[in-house]
């Protein structure tokens, strides 16, 4: 008898004691004859218990319910200010079938669907109270074919899967900061990261995905077949569908980048100097200012520095950091990129409240560079910059959903706590940060920005109308609502 044929006949059996993999059991909880849901309108839902073990028998992977021994662990987010929503399911699958299985079980009931990959989402968007999470975190493989130059990538990778993946065969693709940050959103959102100048976005990289959209069907997208969702998932977010695989171009890369901290004041000399920078870079060199306190509780400007080249010319192209007469302390010498890529990994633990805005700049003027200098001194309030430019603004702005093609550095401003009492006074303090400079603002970058719903259209640009009637095609009843949403018309 096949495995799934047999699972199906254990349904009525197990109601009371749930079977995962139709042998491996999980212990499970007594829901009831229903349990409540929430709708993809916000409507309360009854499902009946029985539809739950249907389904939990269709999959290869787990179904935890609210009190399933392992649905804490299933169901949680890296932001602590989430991490206390309660999915009424939580589907963790373990291949494509699972996912076309959970989705048409949303679709079916207008269940409330959220999708979790890494759960990196600062505006919670990986997990919802009453809804059903698709958990994607079993699968993970991350497999390089060096003859090929691509990196095939399970949808429930973190970045940490890929670096590990691609870096012993001196080969790199576009990964951001945290490596346990999930590969999904990561990517549908644009991908910035410390090679995203030599090597272009994550979405510049992505040559071919694997979609289960919302009609249940599962879509391979490339640039030879179903072209125009590959644009759409280049930048539009998980708006389209789930994706299951990712097919990235690796590059050449020599793991032992030339790089390391450099410590300046916060004032605008050190700022001037990173405009200079940043106007004279070549692509090479990624130069990130983080504004940080230091033993004194001043803040201090650490300028996190990697160059992905020849160290020889990173040094020299390099020197005006270290001969400027502002320079407090640091180094910069030969480091391993995948220490750098994980060095911001404690501090960035699962678990802490965090909020965030960020926005683009085009350029950074005197007046950008006064506001931010007397924020940071003023309000001690963490922040940092991305630099952009170089293979990023080389590909046209309609090349790819994401627009954003023009800007030069992507800046961030932060509050983390471990504790929820302070969280009203840190998002306050970060909300007039950002709304001061947000007038020399050219946009946002979704993936780091905490929601805004009526922007969202207008940050696409002219591209927007071009994603509509994507959605229109993919999603027209918005199935895929959790996210950086896009209307269907």
């Amino acid at each position: 008898m096949k495995r799934r044929a047999f699972c199906k006949t254990a349904v009525a059996a197990a109601i009371t004691t749930s079977l995962s993999a139709c042998g491996a059991r999980q212990q499970a909880s007594d829901p009831g004859p229903s349990i409540s849901a929430v709708s993809m309108h916000g409507d309360e839902l009854s499902i009946e218990t029985a539809a739950i073990e249907e389904l939990r028998g269709e999959l290869d992977g787990r179904v935890f319910l609210q009190g399933d021994e392992g649905y804490d662990v299933a169901k949680r987010v890296w932001n602590g200010m989430f991490d206390d929503k309660k999915p009424a399911a939580v589907a963790q699958c373990t291949s494509i079938e699972d996912v076309v299985n959970a989705v048409n079980f949303s679709r079916e009931r207008s269940l409330l669907l959220s999708v979790k990959c890494g759960g990196h989402s600062f505006p919670g968007k990986s997990t919802s109270d009453g809804g059903l999470m698709i958990d994607l975190s079993q699968m993970h493989d991350a497999v390089v074919d060096p003859d090929g130059m691509t990196a095939r990538v399970g949808g429930g990778a973190l970045l940490g899967h890929v670096d590990g993946a691609t870096l012993p065969h001196n080969l790199v693709t576009t990964t951001g900061t945290v490596s346990h940050t999930g590969v999904g959103g990561f990517t549908l959102g644009g991908g910035m990261g410390r090679t995203d100048r030599m090597t272009g976005l994550a979405v510049d990289n992505l040559v071919e995905a694997t979609v289960v959209t919302a009609s249940g069907d599962v879509v391979r997208a490339s640039e030879d077949e179903n072209s125009d969702l590959l644009w759409g998932l280049r930048g539009g977010g998980g708006n389209f569908g789930v994706v299951t695989e990712f097919v990235f171009r690796v590059h050449p890369f020599n793991p032992t980048v030339y790089g390391g901290d450099l410590f300046y004041p916060v004032d605008k000399d050190s700022m001037q100097l990173y405009a200079d920078m940043l106007d004279a870079a070549p692509d090479e060199a990624n130069i990130e200012p983080f504004f940080v306190p230091g033993e004194d509780g001043k803040m201090l400007n650490m300028v996190g520095v990697t160059w992905s080249g020849d160290h020889a010319a990173g040094e020299k192209a390099l020197a005006p950091m270290l001969n400027h007469p502002s320079l407090l302390s640091g180094e910069l010498g030969p480091k391993s990129y995948a220490a750098i890529q994980t060095a911001w990994d404690g501090l960035t633990a699962h678990g802490q409240q965090n909020y965030l805005k960020s926005g683009y700049f085009n350029e950074l003027t005197p007046d950008i560079i006064e506001l931010i200098v007397d924020f940071v001194n003023r309000d001690n309030t963490p922040s940092w910059f991305q630099h952009l430019g170089g293979a990023t603004a080389r590909v046209a702005p309609d090349a790819t959903a994401f627009a954003n093609r023009n800007v030069a550095v992507n800046f961030g401003i932060s509050y983390g706590s471990n504790d929820p009492a302070l969280n009203d006074a840190g998002i306050a303090a970060v909300r007039e940060f950002y709304y001061a400079l947000e007038p020399h603002m050219a946009g946002f970058y979704a993936n780091l920005h905490q929601d805004e719903k009526e922007k969202v259209g207008g940050n696409y640009g002219e591209n927007y109308p071009r994603l509509v009637e994507l959605k229109n095609k993919y999603d027209p009843t918005n199935l895929f609502r959790l996210n950086a949403n896009i209307q269907p018309a």
